[in-house]
């Protein structure tokens, strides 16, 4: 920990973003950031869409040909599952490496390694071709396209963080939402247009067009990352490292012992705050979507519709909910939404069972505004914000991927089971309420962290 004096002298000066950003090449590498971290969470984001959509329409015909057809949608569920496995290994790789080495490197890196697998499973010969090799290169491209996007969000998200002026942190970092929801938009959009084709063109080489297509994407991205400097931030933190050595600042002192809740603080409220955002999220716009469909057999036009006009009204809802963070703070910023969720679980399955299309879809809809769109818009700062500067990529990354095996992840799956085993919705009601409920109280010991010097060593409690 840095003594009081050093301390005191950094939390009064010029953040590194706000000083860099006063010359005109300064916010030239901001807007460069800006939209090479959108174009990477966006091509994160299709990446997912695409292989999902992909496992449930194609895959099973594919590459599980000689099985019966419930056993090849598991076996093509399983390789997607495996994309998740890797997510948190590749979180606290790269994080570890971004804390070292910088922000810059990391993204190159990634982008590289997600665009190369994504591209490379739209060539991989089917089974009829290879035989079992079919489905091992699949699995092993989905382990690689995984481990870069573990890193990537959060890249992505601490890059923009530490870009952005502090006055409008939370506004900026929601760009990063942004591009989830723009690769959500995008995947959507080509896969609509795809599954128009023939049936049997569609199988020999039409499913192959929308993973060759990403790596235009990754393309323009890793062009626009070549060109980016390193993180305001973290050329701070070089720089005083520097000072230290040649003997210009206040040395370090020992580090006191802390307790383990003291080391993990920050780390363990990010994974709260996880849990709030990612568990509603998925079972908004998955499960719900499911159960509409499958349950209570309403039109498959309703449910796409509604996550359609629930895509489009994200441009204004995730700028705005970082807007409000910058406005009123994070912390009750984030409550307010969490509360709402809460609120929301039981009226919105007892709407739902009137089956009224115009009533479901503006139901899914306001589900996904707020656990989908607006919640994850205020995180965005709150994570950057939570960590010191020293170990800000490795901690908030492995934390928010974990957080999303435990909530996400699992969601839609302990929601059929639930529902399975009771035969209401009452049970995946208060599923959902506690775990935005847990978002809800992780926010009364969270600290408010608007505005945060982000050179800070330490994490912000």
């Amino acid at each position: 920990m840095l003594t009081q004096p050093v301390r005191q002298e950094a939390s009064s000066s010029v953040s590194a973003a706000d000083e860099r950003l006063t010359t005109p090449e300064g916010r030239k590498d901001f807007w460069r950031a800006t939209v090479s971290c959108w174009l990477g969470t966006a091509m994160e984001y299709a990446d997912f869409a695409l292989y999902g959509l992909a496992a449930g329409i194609i895959f099973g015909d594919v590459f599980f040909p000689n099985v019966t057809p419930a056993m090849a949608l598991l076996s093509s569920f399983a390789t997607w599952s495996v994309g998740f496995i890797a997510r948190p290994i590749g979180a606290l790789f790269f994080g570890w490496l971004g804390d070292r080495k910088g922000r810059k490197v990391v993204m190159v890196t990634t982008i590289i390694l997600m665009g190369l697998s994504t591209t490379l499973i739209g060539v991989i010969p089917g089974y009829s071709s290879i035989g079992l090799w079919a489905p091992a290169c699949l699995v092993v491209l989905r382990f690689s396209q995984g481990f870069g996007a573990g890193a990537e969000l959060s890249g992505g998200t601490v890059m923009l963080g530490e870009y952005a002026p502090a006055e409008k942190r939370g506004l900026v970092s929601s760009i990063i939402a942004l591009g989830s929801n723009s690769g959500t938009l995008i995947a959507s959009l080509v896969w609509l247009a795809v599954v128009q084709m023939d049936q049997q063109q569609l199988q020999e080489w039409g499913w192959r067009i929308p993973f060759l297509c990403s790596s235009l994407i990754a393309l323009v991205a890793l062009w626009i990352r070549r060109h980016l400097k390193e993180t305001p931030v973290f050329e701070r933190k070089n720089a005083e490292m520097q000072a230290q050595r040649e003997g210009k600042l206040v040395a370090y002192q020992p580090e006191i012992p802390r307790t383990f809740w003291q080391r993990s603080r920050s780390f363990l409220v990010m994974l709260g705050l996880r849990i709030g955002e990612n568990g509603p999220s998925y079972l908004a716009q998955g499960f719900m979507i499911g159960y509409v469909v499958k349950v209570l057999a309403v039109d498959k036009s309703v449910a796409t519709s509604a996550v359609f006009i629930a895509s489009l009204l994200g441009f204004l809802i995730i700028p705005l909910a970082g807007w409000l963070s910058d406005r009123f703070g994070r912390r009750i910023t984030y409550r307010w939404f969490c509360l709402l969720l809460i609120l929301y679980a039981f009226p919105a399955f007892m709407l739902l069972d009137s089956r009224e299309p115009a009533v479901v879809m503006a139901v899914i809809v306001v589900g996904m505004g707020l656990a989908s769109l607006g919640i994850y818009g205020v995180q965005a700062a709150w994570g950057v914000e939570l960590f010191g500067v020293k170990h800000r990529y490795t901690k908030m990354a492995t934390a928010k991927e974990l957080g999303s095996i435990l909530s996400g992840g699992t969601a839609p799956l302990v929601a059929a089971a639930l529902f399975s085993w009771t035969g209401h919705w009452w049970v995946i009601a208060t599923y959902f309420a506690v775990m935005a409920g847990i978002g809800f109280l992780t926010t009364f010991v969270a600290p408010e962290t608007r505005g945060r010097d982000l050179n800070a060593p330490e994490d912000a409690i």
